[in-house]
């Protein structure tokens, strides 16, 4: 596959997109609200009903759903494309993460170096596939969790998962990026400060056992969705192609889903665009995807790839688990080989 000159095909998709750059923060901000605010009724409405126990759990699940959707606003603060106001940007992320746990702050860290290590440097804090030389090295119950990673990161991990894990690169990478020492320690002060004023509140209303419960099924629900999402952007899909912004756009997954679902995702169903470029509101990854894909036919190559959407993709990969193997030299993409395992 003959790959242009990097800064030539660059300068050409830079141009294709260039308009679409623009933050409407009214878009940004009614999709927080709106998905706050159902979060916030369903909330009030499950504790209305906190004296039938099986009503109150099945209200929460609901609430725990929404409330994915309404953190995973948070990845668009990151990139400051939300709404495009620093202040909110940095305020609304942390009051919503905060209450579980999230490290909102030293996440936002670690998601820069994920953007620029993405398929390129082993070391990406949210790489969730394994390579075949780490999974030859562990110990036999390790190899049996690489082989049944996906149910066992959705299903048992789930958000729990997520924040060990955010807290364990942080810790790793602390001498990359020194600024994670200081945001590590604003994340738990925050969380701490956050949790005991909750606690407090619930504790004078002797209620503390049932917060927990509310608690808990609010990370069981939103960590599973959380770690689908987090799997289907990556998985099955490490390699460095050509220059960096070839990397990015075949490195992620794109998936085909309804609009109403990409909006909810807050356009993270366009991965591999939103890594090509990040700056990039939601709203307008849709149309970026058709500009970049004619200017990758429009040279010969590959097309991005777009799965079937987020369930049928779920199960196809998790019943091929693999890991990344060595670069093959004779793949002019570059990619790793992709072992089962």
């Amino acid at each position: 596959m003959y790959i242009p000159a990097a800064d030539k095909l660059t300068t050409e998709l830079q141009t294709a997109i260039a308009d679409l750059r623009q933050v409407d923060p009214r878009v940004g901000l009614f999709r927080f609200a709106t998905i706050g605010a159902i979060v916030l009724s369903l909330t009030a409405l499950a504790w209305s009903t906190s004296d039938n126990i099986l009503t109150f759990v099945g209200i929460t699940a609901i609430t725990g759903i929404f409330y994915a959707f309404w953190m995973l606003c948070s990845h668009d603060t990151v990139h400051q494309t939300l709404t495009g106001w620093s202040w909110f940007e940095t305020i609304a992320p942390r009051l919503t993460t905060w209450p579980m746990f999230w490290p909102y702050g030293t996440y936002a860290l670690l998601h820069r170096l994920h953007h620029g290590w993405n398929g390129i440097d082993l070391r990406d804090p949210e790489r969730v596939q394994w390579t075949q030389a780490e999974y030859q090295r562990v110990n036999p119950f390790l190899r049996w969790y690489v082989r049944h990673q996906w149910g066992l990161d959705i299903f048992g991990l789930g958000g729990i998962g997520l924040i060990i894990k955010t807290l364990t690169n942080a810790w790793k990478l602390r001498t990359v990026l020194p600024q994670l020492r200081v945001q590590l320690w604003i994340d738990l002060a925050g969380i701490l400060v956050l949790q005991g004023g909750l606690l407090a509140f619930f504790n004078a209303r002797g209620e503390v056992g049932r917060y927990l419960l509310f608690w808990l099924i609010l990370e069981r629900t939103a960590g599973t969705i959380v770690q689908a999402r987090d799997h289907l952007e990556h998985y099955g899909m490490w390699g460095r192609t050509g220059g960096y912004q070839l990397t990015q756009l075949y490195s992620c997954r794109n998936l085909d889903t309804y609009p109403w679902v990409g909006w909810l995702m807050g356009g993270l169903d366009y991965h591999a665009v939103h890594h090509a470029f990040p700056d990039i509101p939601f709203d307008r990854l849709p149309a970026a995807f058709d500009r970049i894909q004619a200017v990758l036919q429009r040279h010969g190559l590959l097309l991005m790839v777009r799965g079937k959407g987020y369930l049928h993709e779920t199960l196809e990969l998790s019943q091929q688990p693999s890991t990344i193997g060595a670069i093959d030299p004779q793949d002019l993409r570059g990619y790793h080989y992709l072992l089962r395992v």
